[in-house]
């Protein structure tokens, strides 16, 4: 199929939102024809250009980090231009718009997977395509990410998922959006929604795509709150030293406790059917505490916050446990307890005042987040699960009641 130029001016058929602090949004108003071989999108719908009106050529990468270099340099750029395309012939013809994004950046931490792409994502199809009828055409999307989310992706959209990494014929659509919409760190702005939509929400669609209700009949037959203990991979630091001391103090109090240590290739329907069904989770401040999405209303989230990470933790996993519903708990460590006191001295800088040792500068926050292992004071973190055990117990208490 070929297809035929409209009558919108060049200015007019490629725009670009990029007064946002985090993202740009491009839209082709009209007819595109995508080329794979050269990540070019050209716009068919208007006249064709005249001196007065010369063609548009724009690039844009479409992923909601724009200023942060290190995860836009894993971004590829993509070309946005009114210039006649070699051929108008379509490989493959679509009636649907096109929603353009990359799963390139962060990819791999599960954290910025979510924040950098999937609850942006939901926001930009509850923003202008509320039907789902789009087609999403994902960037810098290598298989092992496609298939840990095999079943989430297709819950976005009413049509099969295009990865430009595979692709080798042109695509022809009737407009194209690029990129996604952020409205900050995990959070969900339901003012600037449509319809409003908050972490509840995007909670609920998780539910749904893993086929999973909101009240877990599995967790009634329990006589102990179930605890899933998160713990980090020793190589990326954060990690509990005294793990096993820990789940043993848990046990004495009355959890169930299962150790939770995930991996890129863990099943992530398995990993929200076990979380759904706890009553509480204990880790230290990280990525995998981003499973915390997957409790429910009434469950405890106690985050162990190291030392020069307490604003991270208020602001990636405290504030959206507290939309969410759940009972949050922070368990901040003393200095003895951070492996740092060990290479530093208890009086250094870097545990006195980590705000002064990092200042603006990321890189000396590696020291905390990439070097820093803790080793709990068992005593003094049994009075903080004590709480969290009466919390939890009172949910399980109340789903048992209202079972029967």
């Amino acid at each position: 199929m070929k297809l035929r130029p409209a009558a919108l001016s060049p200015a007019k058929s490629i725009t670009c939102d990029r007064s946002h602090r985090s993202y740009d949004l491009c839209l082709i108003n009209g007819s595109a024809l995508f080329d794979p071989k050269t990540s070019t999108f050209f716009s068919v719908g208007h006249k064709n250009s005249t001196p007065s009106q010369p063609s548009l050529r724009i690039k844009t990468q479409p992923y909601p980090r724009k200023s942060d270099k290190s995860a836009m340099s894993k971004v590829k750029e993509l070309t946005l231009t009114t210039s006649a395309p070699p051929s108008l012939s379509c490989g493959v013809t679509h009636t649907s718009p096109a929603l353009v994004f990359s799963a390139g950046g962060y990819n791999g931490n599960f954290f910025h997977e979510f924040m950098d792409c999937f609850v942006p994502l939901f926001i930009t199809i509850n923003s202008h395509f509320p039907d789902q009828d789009v087609i999403l055409v994902i960037g810098d999307c290598n298989d092992q990410w496609a298939r840990k989310y095999a079943e989430l992706l297709p819950r976005f959209t009413r049509h099969p998922i295009i990865n430009i990494n595979n692709q080798a014929i042109t695509h022809c659509f009737p407009s194209v959006t690029l990129g996604l919409i952020s409205h900050g760190r995990m959070v969900i702005n339901p003012t600037l929604l449509p319809k409003p939509k908050t972490l509840v929400d995007f909670q609920s669609f998780l539910a749904n795509a893993y086929n999973e209700n909101t009240n877990t009949s599995s967790s009634f037959h329990h006589t102990k709150p179930k605890l899933v203990l998160v713990n980090r991979n020793a190589r990326v630091g954060r990690t509990i030293l005294n793990l096993r001391e820990v789940k043993k103090a848990a046990e004495e109090l009355g959890f169930d406790v299962t150790i939770f240590e995930p991996e890129e290739s863990t099943s992530l329907a398995d990993s929200f059917r076990f979380i759904h069904a706890c009553h509480a989770m204990v880790g230290v401040h990280g990525a995998a505490l981003t499973h915390s999405l997957f409790l429910r209303p009434g469950s405890v989230l106690m985050q162990v916050v190291p030392i020069g990470t307490q604003w991270l933790s208020k602001v990636y996993f405290e504030k959206p446990a507290r939309v969410l519903g759940l009972e949050y708990i922070e368990y901040k460590i003393k200095r003895e307890e951070s492996s740092l006191v060990e290479k530093y001295g208890a009086n250094d800088l870097v545990l006195k005042n980590p705000q002064a040792f990092a200042g603006a500068n990321w890189s000396n926050m590696r020291v905390y987040l990439k070097t820093q292992n803790v080793k709990l004071d068992i005593d003094r973190f049994r009075i903080y699960l004590k709480d969290a055990y009466k919390k939890a117990k009172k949910l399980m208490d109340k789903e048992i009641k209202l079972a029967y």
